[in-house]
């Protein structure tokens, strides 16, 4: 499994490979910044959520202590001072008006809830309920906009009332921050606050519910708290889009800096073909020095490379010349040798020398004619055409041919074909035996020679005469003609082919161009 892995790891291209590998180094990193961030705005939103339910507490508490205070004081200040005199308030207010923040408006009643005196205007306050001393009744009322409290006292009640600016003097004072404020009891309520429309849309309101006086009031709270807005959400995700930023911008250098110009001269080496043209290779190849660098080496390379192939040339086209030149004197030494044995055997005295001179002639010439094709071959560079081969070889045995053959016909059928020397020189070797045979023993008949092409690398050659006919056994000459025959086809790696009047062998042949 790893190993088919990091088979198709290095299968991928230098760009995909280092993305791959900056994707692995920095998104672990990129994650735990996120979830650090993250932690961080959770912590902030617990913070300030505390923060809210801390003023919304303090609040509270400067309500419920202004209630208590004054709950208090009025308790105090009236304890045993009701009486049916009415300097009975006044003895209360003077005892008040030495208490800080106490309200000065209230009342005396007697124990059945009688109004007895009055110091201030003290709203209706028949619905509070009748409390024994040391007890305290509270009561909202809507209609005053004020929260009334009546306590029990020896002797009777004494009932006071706390105005909706003074409930919300003291919330305001204890938490300047709270947004909204709302006094319930079982039965009404008194807005103290009213909860202000937010301008800020990455704040929101948040409602709390607070008991006051052991359950017998409630205040819902309401204060501002931040929301998570579109900054922290991206604050949130910039490490993870550093991470991307950061490896596609690396993937996009690397392409452009390095994969691009290499590329580019990869296409430029490729395209380039040795003799046609001189290597261009692209002059632009960004900022980056090493691969400028590789250019100018590869320049300095294909220099040497191309004056080494110059001087290779030189060499080979030196090498051909001489080869030729030999092919052309040893040519040129055979037809030499060819004339001289001619020569001498014109003037041999006997005719079986005159013949043997004749017969080894033709040899030499056949010998002759496939050098001098064998040199037009390099001229070419296709092979040794057997067509002009051979029709030159005919040529040559009718010139040679001894008197008694002066007339025979040598035709010919013969279809284009290339070969190479040693091939050529068997197959001439075996048409001037058979040619020289039936010369010999049956030269009023004609000599049939065809060249037919069976194959893109085979070719059939065929030769028809009556001396090909079985004769006799016993015939020394024909024994050793066969036995030539047999040694040359051979040497053509083939089968001879042996029909009434007609030989023919397979040779090797180059495909048609």
């Amino acid at each position: 499994m790893l190993g088919e892995a990091a088979r198709r790891f290095a299968a991928l291209s230098t760009p995909v490979k280092l993305f791959l590998i900056l994707s692995a180094a920095l998104l672990p990193i990129g994650l735990g910044l996120v979830w650090a961030a993250s932690q961080g705005i959770r912590d902030a939103n617990n913070v300030i959520e505390d923060q809210a339910h801390e003023q919304a507490r303090l609040a509270s508490r400067g309500v419920e202590s202004l209630i208590a205070r004054n709950a208090l004081a009025l308790r105090i200040a009236s304890n045993g001072r009701i009486t049916n005199s009415a300097d009975a308030c006044s003895i209360v207010q003077q005892s008040l008006t030495v208490t800080p923040a106490v309200a000065q408006r209230f009342e005396l009643e007697d124990e059945n809830g009688r109004r007895l005196c009055e110091v201030g205007n003290v709203p209706e306050t028949a619905r509070l309920s009748l409390v024994a001393p040391g007890d305290i009744a509270l009561k909202i009322l809507p209609e005053d906009e004020a929260l009334g409290f009546r306590v029990g006292v020896v002797g009777g009640l004494a009932t006071g009332a706390l105005s909706r600016a003074d409930l919300k003097k003291a919330a305001l004072d204890a938490a300047p921050n709270v947004q909204g404020l709302t006094l319930r009891d079982r039965q009404s309520e008194l807005q103290i606050v009213a909860p202000s429309a937010l301008d800020d849309p990455a704040q929101k309101l948040v409602t709390s519910k607070w008991p006051l006086a052991n359950g017998r009031l409630e205040m819902v709270v309401t204060t501002k708290l931040p929301m998570i807005t579109t900054g922290d959400r991206l604050l949130l995700l910039l490490p993870f889009l550093m991470w991307i930023v950061a490896a596609l911008l690396t993937w996009v250098l690397v392409t452009r800096l390095l994969i691009g110009p290499l590329r580019m001269l990869q296409r430029a080496v490729v395209n380039y073909e040795p003799g046609n043209e001189e290597l261009a290779l692209p002059q632009k190849l960004g900022p980056a020095t090493e691969i400028q660098d590789l250019r100018d080496a590869f320049e300095r390379a294909m220099e040497r490379v191309e004056g080494s192939e110059r001087e290779m040339a030189g060499a080979l086209e030196g090498q051909r010349r001489l080869v030729r030149e030999v092919h052309h004197r040893v040519k040129n030494n055979l037809q030499v040798v060819a004339s001289l044995i001619n020569i001498h055997g014109r003037t041999a005295e006997t005719p079986p020398a005159r013949a043997a001179y004749g017969s080894i002639s033709r040899r030499v010439g056949a010998l002759a004619i496939v050098h001098r094709n064998h040199f037009a071959e390099m001229e070419e560079n296709r092979g040794i055409s057997l067509r002009p081969l051979l029709s030159e070889l005919a040529a040559e045995l009718r010139a040679t041919a001894p008197d008694s053959a002066r007339g025979m016909r040598i035709e010919l059928d013969l279809e284009g074909a290339n070969t190479t020397q040693d091939v050529a020189v068997s197959v001439a070797f075996l048409v001037t035996e058979i040619v020289e045979f039936a010369m010999l023993r049956t030269p009023e008949d004609p000599v049939e020679i065809s060249l037919r092409r069976t194959s893109e690398l085979t070719a059939r050659l065929t030769l028809n005469s009556k001396v090909l006919n079985p004769d006799e056994e016993g015939d020394r000459e024909k024994d050793q003609f066969e036995r030539i025959i047999s040694g040359l086809a051979k040497q053509l790696r083939s089968v001879l082919e042996r029909k009434l009047g007609r030989y023919s062998v397979e040779i090797p042949v180059f495909p048609p161009l």
